[in-house]
């Protein structure tokens, strides 16, 4: 069983660099210059300069000569997979996809196995989710991930397959609670961000991450997941790392929000989109969600810091 990473962003790269230490391993770009510059520099400096690409991992721009492999990592972001999906199904559809990106489709409000499923009826699929940042996975430290996949024993064929030296994987067959613990968890780390940036304290992040978890778990439970996978490395581990670092992208946006400082457009953010296609799902289903609605107003500049913290601070008391 042969493996190739689709999308050689900073996690894409990470993925590659920790699998080629057990074999051989493709991994694909859209930019042929980025591919012919990674390929023989053996580094990807625009994502993770300090890291050397391993010799057993092949750079291309082909996307032909990637699917060669039988297992495709799409290491791309929530919001553009479908448009891959869509523009390449037929050199997709007869190999197993593993999607390793977090988040809901904001026009859908499907998750990532959802749009697979969408888009190539029948086609093998799995989750790759957990706490996970790029530059430690490429620098060989230690995690845990989960691999959530519907298909028993082909979630226990690439178990075998993707773990490595330093990720190790524990199986589950809830998809929806995996998708939703990855995905939810980013709307979370905003607001955490935010606190931290306006001066809060850590006591109020503390609050605000649980919380924010319990909505996680209202949520997830209301659709058909597992209350266990939300506690798990998907959902309460993705959340603990994701809320509480600076490296965090979403973290980061919460950070520049809460300081009053303009963020960067062209970083990819996957918490803003994913808090609005939330609220609108959960709206129509009538939860409450007011962590997930106070973001989303922050995001849209409707409440300053202030306003949001009184608004949440003034909710009618209620037993936990």
């Amino acid at each position: 069983m042969s493996v190739a990473v689709l999308g050689a962003g900073a996690f894409g790269t990470a993925l590659a660099i920790s699998l080629a230490g057990t074999g051989p391993v493709t991994l694909w770009t859209r930019s042929a210059e980025q591919a012919t510059a990674m390929q023989s520099s053996r580094v990807n400096n625009s994502r993770l300069p300090d890291v050397t690409l391993p010799e057993t991992l092949h750079v291309t721009a082909s996307l032909d000569e990637a699917v060669q492999a039988d297992v495709l990592l799409l290491a791309v972001p929530m919001q553009k997979m479908r448009d891959l999906l869509m523009t390449q199904q037929e050199l997709l559809r007869h190999h197993t996809l593993v999607a390793c990106c977090k988040g809901i489709e904001l026009g859908t409000g499907l998750g990532p196995m959802a749009v697979i499923d969408e888009v190539l009826p029948g086609t093998q699929s799995a989750l790759l989710t957990g706490p996970s940042f790029a530059a430690d996975i490429a620098r060989g430290l230690p995690t845990a991930l989960t691999l959530a996949c519907a298909d028993a024993e082909l979630g226990q064929s690439l178990q075998q397959k993707l773990t490595t030296a330093n990720l190790r994987l524990y199986r589950t067959r809830d998809t929806i609670g995996a998708e939703l613990g990855g995905a939810l968890k980013n709307v979370i780390a905003i607001g955490c961000g935010a606190v931290i940036g306006a001066g809060m304290g850590d006591s109020a992040r503390a609050a605000l991450m649980t919380r924010g978890y319990a909505e996680m778990q209202r949520l997830a439970l209301a659709v058909g997941a597992r209350s266990e996978t939300l506690a798990g490395l998907s959902g309460f581990g993705d959340l603990t790392l994701t809320c509480g670092s600076e490296l965090s992208r979403n973290f980061q946006l919460g950070l520049s929000i809460g300081r009053g400082e303009e963020f960067d457009p062209n970083v990819t953010v996957e918490g803003a989109a994913t808090a609005r296609a939330v609220l609108h799902r959960t709206q129509k289903m009538g939860l409450d969600m007011p962590v997930t609605e106070t973001v989303v107003s922050l995001l849209d500049r409707r409440l300053t810091i202030a306003e949001a913290t009184a608004q949440l601070l003034a909710r009618p008391l209620k037993e936990e």
